[in-house]
């Protein structure tokens, strides 16, 4: 089968490797679409932490995000599992340590992360491997490019729980990026009332072309009591800004990275009896995420700029857009399919 393959920084190419094999309590899925994200980003350039500290090498192959139909199964997995369209969690825990048996397989010491951590081969590629644990079947409301976001959209979900807004409480998202936009679509959904922070104008443009028309910079952003704050970004001074920003006694919420320290002052949590939640990964998202996808309450179709073949992904990682393509900030993979897609 075709994959993507990233075989040092800045170094990728679309290679035939051998097909995937369904191992106990595993099962093949038939790609059908793919989202690259930041983190494949900075897979491609070599600046992701993971390659620094071994819990990831090269060649790798890339992709947390994804749907597709399963193809099949292997030995203690139910046939009926076959036909059934699916997408997945991407966090593997080893299911045998207090991390995992308590409910926390997402920060297993030993975890496998698809596409990311400890070797788990990604879905940009015409099949993919996955435990028959992590899977979330898909209902026939939400098709391909909604599956696909199901993955993004969980962390985004997560975050927006952790905020415990109040019934209609105000709520501030720095970062206008697909996790930033995807918060926002579910607090609004919520009944938040949901104000954007962010720097380039393009990225603000578009918030407000999908709805979010209270949008603000650094230098326009209101005096206004803020019941939450995410930071969606990857701004090492914004992770300070939100605790700054957030009124006493409630929260922020950290799902954003930078690529550099990120320090925030303790003393200001304390003397504002703030509480600071972190959110890594969509595990315990992804049902919630389902339903409120199935129900029309989110579509967050339009963030994606474009579906493209696997040939066109080494650009994509690059940082290069084509001029036809939307404004948005995601785009997809369709990895059956050569050359550019939509």
């Amino acid at each position: 089968m075709r994959a993507f393959v990233i075989t040092g920084p800045g170094r990728a190419e679309v290679l035939d490797v051998p097909p995937p094999e369904a191992r106990p309590g595993e099962v093949v899925v038939d790609v059908e679409r793919a989202g690259v994200c930041g983190t494949d980003m900075e897979f491609f350039s070599g600046a992701m932490s993971y390659l620094h500290t071994g819990q990831a090498r090269y060649p790798m192959r890339i992709g947390h995000e994804w749907s597709g139909t399963v193809a099949a199964v292997g030995a203690g997995v139910d046939r009926a599992w076959i036909g059934r369209r699916v997408t997945g969690d991407t966090m593997l825990g080893c299911g045998r340590c207090h991390r995992c048996t308590g409910g926390r397989q997402h920060v297993c010491a030993d975890r496998y992360e698809i596409g990311i951590r400890n070797g788990r081969p990604g879905a940009l590629a015409e099949q993919l491997p996955v435990p028959v644990k992590a899977l979330q079947v898909l209902p026939d409301s939400v098709d391909p490019a909604l599956g696909a976001l199901v993955e993004p959209a969980g962390n985004a979900l997560r975050a927006v729980n952790a905020a415990a807004l109040p019934p209609g409480g105000r709520l501030l998202v720095l970062g206008p990026g697909t996790i930033g936009l995807l918060a926002a679509q579910i607090a609004a959904a919520h009944g938040a009332d949901v104000h954007l922070l962010g720097r380039g104008a393009a990225a603000l443009e578009f918030a407000a072309s999908i709805g979010f028309t209270r949008t603000w910079t650094a230098e326009t952003l209101p005096d206004l009591p803020w019941d939450a704050v995410i930071d969606a970004s990857n701004g090492a001074a914004l992770p300070a800004l939100a605790a700054d920003l957030v009124e006493p006694g409630r929260r922020v919420v950290y799902v954003g990275l930078a690529s550099e320290p990120s320090p925030v002052d303790s003393r200001t949590l304390v003397l504002k009896d703030v509480t600071a939640v972190g959110v890594l990964s969509a595990s315990g998202g992804l049902a919630g995420t389902v339903e409120l996808f199935a129900a029309g309450l989110v579509d967050p179709r339009p963030l994606i700029a474009a579906t493209v073949g696997l040939d066109e992904v080494g650009a994509v990682l690059a940082g290069e857009r084509r001029p036809s393509w939307g404004p948005g900030p995601k785009i997809h993979v369709r990895p059956s399919d050569e050359g550019c897609v939509s």
